[in-house]
């Protein structure tokens, strides 16, 4: 039995040829091969037909996507941690003492971290970032400004921002167009690498200009203005066939963004983000046009005012010992300090009753886009002092019982204004498009309050009266103010899509243009405004009120220190003009009788051949050999001069060369012979000089 029995093992067992052959085959046998194949066939079929349509619809579905989850992540998280201050303060509702500390070392903590966390991990996160951005796309290379840990440390920084409530009294818009062109910069990187296609210039210009359009949309749900803002604020030139990628990223991610919304139970549709009631049939009578546009030149002035004094605020600090030395080692000390003197100025039990201090952001927007009129509805109500806020009368948070409406408007129109140029310092993530926006309705519901005083029944017109409305002058000085601060007309878009209204639009247009008339005279942006006091390089542009500039021409600021390639040069008379001067590009003429201009060599090119000739020498058995002659024009790519500029080429055509081109510098040539050459520099130099008055001398 046990013969037989090893023998049947023997039978069963595999043979060493049998091992060997498994061992030794390509590819084992898979089940299903036709299925499997036929399945890889689909596939491939479907991607080449995918990749026909174009990957950039992909690109952008994506990023719109993305933006809208983290849009919704964002505000969800704040939401949570807002209403859990809210109920911390309101169960301290006993003790004066504890409200207080509760009021103030919330935001003190969140303030702290998010300075703190945001300068450890990338100090440039800081701020709104759309400055940097503009001169980004004016092709100066900021690269940290783009990068996935400047991503993270914005991302964090905002939450911890927008979390410490009104009291500090910032937005997100502008960190979240930087977020956006962060993430269409990582896809795009994503894109050429699974695409294995160069992505130039041009297309990751018009991808960061659809990224700002997707970064507005996903925080109000408003696509087209969306789009319009992303093209005033970021560009001076844009092309009208990159609309479609705007449009299309953007819609997708204020589409989502309301979604959202609407599986969180937040909503029962998607609807206007502040719903309002304004009346449709007849929203506003002829002669409040009048009144709408004073309500535009008050907003211009007052912008004017707040832009002038928000960069000498930033520049003093700049200059100032101290607060410089306090800034550059403790960033976060000085984040509490300011957060610890606004938090007590808006402690509730102070001077914040005056101001409406315990509403968020949105409640704030929400209250001062009431149709209803204060003035009527104080007549018919009990003005105490509620222990918690009514989210369904809002309104009842700015009539104090000693202190009328009006005056706590007037009172949070000035405190507001020196408390927001002070916010704007602290080195922490943070927008500043809705705090103006707010400040703008402020302005608004004021004006139609005074309306609804001089006209209680309101205005008659054709034997019928009709009322006057507030929360439309509210809409209207909220497009207006920031319009003017950011030097926009895309907010008057923005309010009806905020809305979903649009029976105050002319009036609101009529408001926008004004105050853009009397902001864009006077004052730059704030976002101009911000560049020039980081001293960004970036190319400000010829204002209007600069008459002289027409008279400027080339010969008069173009640089004249300028130092040529010989093709003939030598190795040691290239290498003593290579270390003499540090210039990144240099142009290369036929000889130095003729400077005939033939072209341009980067520098970098230069330092490759220098040691590519040295490492040659090296291997050379013979060291007493003489130098060989090194022909630029056979060894080295030299680059084509497309664009030059002549000795009368005027400043404005200079300026729209270099704006529309996006260039860092033109070589200026007279009958073909390089002359000299202009850079941004200049043309900045000129342009300060002009606008302080002082007339360029030739050189």
């Amino acid at each position: 039995m046990s013969a037989m029995s090893e023998a049947r093992k023997q039978e069963n067992a595999p043979t060493l040829g049998t091992e060997e052959r498994t061992l030794l085959q390509p590819k084992p046998q898979r089940p299903w091969p036709k299925t499997r194949k036929n399945v890889t066939g689909c596939l491939g079929f479907v991607k080449r037909q995918l990749f026909q349509i174009g990957d950039d619809w992909y690109f952008l579905f994506i990023l719109g996507v993305l933006m809208a989850l983290i849009s919704f992540a964002l505000d969800f998280t704040v939401v949570k941690l807002l209403r859990a201050h809210r109920w911390l303060f309101e169960q301290m509702e006993s003790s004066t003492l504890l409200q207080y500390i509760s009021w103030t070392v919330y935001p003190i903590a969140m303030t702290t971290f998010s300075t703190g966390f945001s300068q450890c991990v990338s100090p440039q996160s800081g701020g709104s970032g759309i400055p940097e951005l503009k001169t980004i796309l004016t092709g100066v290379l900021l690269e940290e400004y783009l990068t996935m840990k400047n991503f993270g440390a914005k991302v964090v920084g905002l939450t911890c921002s927008l979390a410490a409530g009104s009291t500090i009294f910032l937005g997100k818009v502008g960190p979240f167009v930087h977020i956006s062109t962060m993430i269409a910069t990582y896809l795009g990187r994503i894109r050429t690498t699974v695409t294995r296609d160069y992505e130039n210039k041009s297309k990751r210009y018009e991808m960061l200009v659809a990224a700002a359009a997707v970064g507005v949309a996903s925080c109000f749900g408003a696509p087209i203005s969306g789009v319009l803002f992303s093209v005033e604020v970021m560009s001076s030139h844009f092309a009208v066939r990159n609309y479609w990628r705007g449009f299309f990223a953007a819609t997708c991610g204020a589409f989502m963004f309301r979604l959202l919304a609407v599986f969180n139970s937040e909503q029962e549709t998607i609807i206007a983000l502040f719903k309002t009631k304004f009346r449709v049939d007849f929203p506003f009578d002829l002669p409040e046009t009048l009144i709408f546009i004073i309500l535009g030149i008050i907003c211009g002035i007052l912008s004017c005012i707040y832009l002038c004094c928000q960069r000498s605020m930033v520049a003093y600090i700049r200059r100032n010992a101290f607060i410089l030395k306090l800034v550059a080692a403790e960033k976060a000390v000085y984040s509490g300090l300011v957060t610890l003197l606004l938090a007590s100025i808006t402690f509730p039990d102070s001077l914040g009753q005056f101001m409406a201090c315990r509403l968020t952001m949105k409640e704030l927007l929400s209250s001062l886009f009431d149709h209803r009129s204060w003035a009527v509805l104080s007549q018919n109500a009990t003005l105490n002092i509620q222990a918690r806020v009514d989210p369904d009368n809002l309104w009842i948070e700015w009539c104090h019982p000693s202190f009328t409406f009006f005056g706590t408007l007037l009172f949070f129109l000035f405190m507001k204004f020196w408390m927001l140029i002070l916010a704007t310092t602290i080195p922490m993530p943070a927008g500043y498009f809705m705090p103006v926006l707010i400040y703008g309705a402020v302005i608004g519901r004021l004006v139609g309050e005074i309306m609804v005083i001089i006209f209680p029944n309101g205005i008659k017109s054709e034997g019928v009266l009709n009322p006057i409305v507030p929360g439309g002058y509210a809409l209207a000085g909220a497009a207006a103010f920031s319009g003017a601060v950011t030097h926009t007309l895309s907010t008057a878009l923005l309010v009806f899509e905020l809305t979903g209204q649009l029976a105050h639009f002319l009036p609101v247009l009529l408001a926008v243009l004004v105050a853009n008339a009397i902001a864009q005279k006077f004052q730059p942006s704030f976002y101009d405004g911000t560049i020039i006091v980081k001293k960004l390089p970036y190319l400000p542009r010829i204002r209007s009120s600069m008459p002289g500039s027409y008279d400027v021409t080339v010969e008069e600021f173009m640089n004249t220190n300028i130092t040529c390639l010989n093709k003939n040069f030598g190795y040691t008379d290239i290498l003593r003009l290579v270390t003499s001067r540090s210039d990144d590009v240099y142009p290369v003429v036929e000889n130095a009788e003729s400077m005939v201009l033939v072209g341009s060599i980067q520098r970098n090119e230069v330092v490759k051949l220098l040691q590519a000739h040295r490492e040659e020498e090296f291997q050379k058995d013979n060291t007493h050999q003489k130098e060989v002659s090194i022909s630029i024009w056979e060894k080295c790519h030299i680059d084509p001069v497309t664009f030059q500029l002549s000795p009368s080429t005027s400043l404005h055509q200079a300026h729209k060369l270099f704006d529309l081109l996006v260039l860092q510098h033109m070589f200026v040539t007279s009958a073909g012979k390089v002359v000299g050459f202009v850079t941004r520099n200049e043309l900045k130099k000129v342009i300060e000089d002009l606008a302080n008055d002082r007339i360029p001398v030739k050189q």
